[in-house]
């Protein structure tokens, strides 16, 4: 049994950060660095540390930032990789993050995608979690026949377009997640909770990341319309903040919380992942959590924690 499973493209990401983009022609100098895991191994890593068993589905190249990649994910507790593919002769894709507390910029390389395949014997899972901004590969159909509930999430459109057709989609999955420049720009609508109530009229549940403001969320079966605040931080690098917050929501739900206790959950974890460098090795674990809204006088009742504390 798999609680949670995330398939997608991992990079390795080089973050600089506390420093702007430099202007053409021009050097600057970040106030620091790291290199961590990106892409769905951010997401897997959060669940696996937010204590659900969880599985990566993607492949990495045999290079060094391959190898990098691969033993700091074989070295997370409670992350399955057995379906993490190591091919020869493919780049590893890799990604240079210039952040800030306010703004970033990306530089990747990455060579052309292909499907990934889920072998048929893996057929147990909770919840996985899909990118929707192309067409769904034919196993996430036969996981949702199953029962898995099935999370989408969309990235930045290049083009510029923003397609209403990618919302065609969402009769495909049970649960939207995009942030909020992504859910006005793909309704046409001129706020965060306009756009999660059009959204929630195609998608059961619709939750709209808002940064710094929080979380919206609307629940189509019964109107319930949620909004929970993040808690307040000085952020080093925001990269990753969405990708924690929706493997975390996802982990919260085994819990049987309501959906205002995991989006408090959800929105606490993001808030201290953006406290360092990179989402992957920012997530947090439960007694970090624990000790994070403590320490930052978080109002509200966090007793529920516990029960995803395991005992020293």
């Amino acid at each position: 049994m798999i609680d949670l499973l995330f398939a997608g493209d991992v990079y390795c990401d080089l973050v600089f950060a506390g420093v702007d983009a430099p202007a053409p022609g021009t050097e600057v100098y970040a106030d620091a660095f790291t290199i961590t895991p990106g892409g769905v191994a951010n997401r897997a890593v959060a669940a696996a540390r937010a204590g659900a068993r969880t599985a990566i589905l993607a492949r990495l190249g045999d290079d060094l930032l391959g190898q990098h990649v691969r033993a700091f994910l074989d070295a997370e507790s409670g992350l399955d990789t057995t379906l993490l593919r190591i091919e020869p002769d493919f780049q590893t894709a890799v990604t240079a993050a210039i952040t800030g507390p306010h703004d970033r910029s990306f530089v990747t390389y990455e060579e052309p995608h292909v499907p990934l395949e889920l072998p048929p014997a893996v057929d147990s899972v909770g919840a996985t979690h899909v990118h929707i901004s192309a067409e769904l590969p034919e196993w996430v159909a036969r996981l949702r026949a199953a029962g898995t509930t099935v999370v989408g999430g969309v990235g930045w459109d290049s083009t510029g377009l923003w397609s209403p057709d990618v919302l065609d989609r969402l009769g495909q999955i049970d649960v939207f997640v995009p942030n909020d420049v992504e859910a006005v720009r793909y309704t046409r609508t001129d706020s965060p909770l306009a756009a999660a109530k059009a959204l929630a009229e195609r998608v059961p549940l619709a939750v709209v990341t808002r940064g710094g403001d929080g979380v919206v969320a609307v629940d189509s079966a019964n109107g319930e319309v949620v909004e929970v605040p993040t808690v307040p931080v000085a952020v080093a690098d925001p990269t990753g903040a969405g990708d924690v917050f929706v493997a975390s929501f996802m982990a919260a739900d085994r819990h049987g919380w309501d959906l205002r206790t995991r989006l408090r959950f959800a929105a606490a974890s993001a808030a201290f992942a953006v406290r360092g460098l990179g989402g992957a090795a920012s997530a947090p674990r439960a007694h970090e959590l624990a000790a994070f809204v403590t320490e930052r006088g978080a109002g509200g009742d966090w007793g529920f924690l516990s029960d995803v504390i395991e005992p020293v």
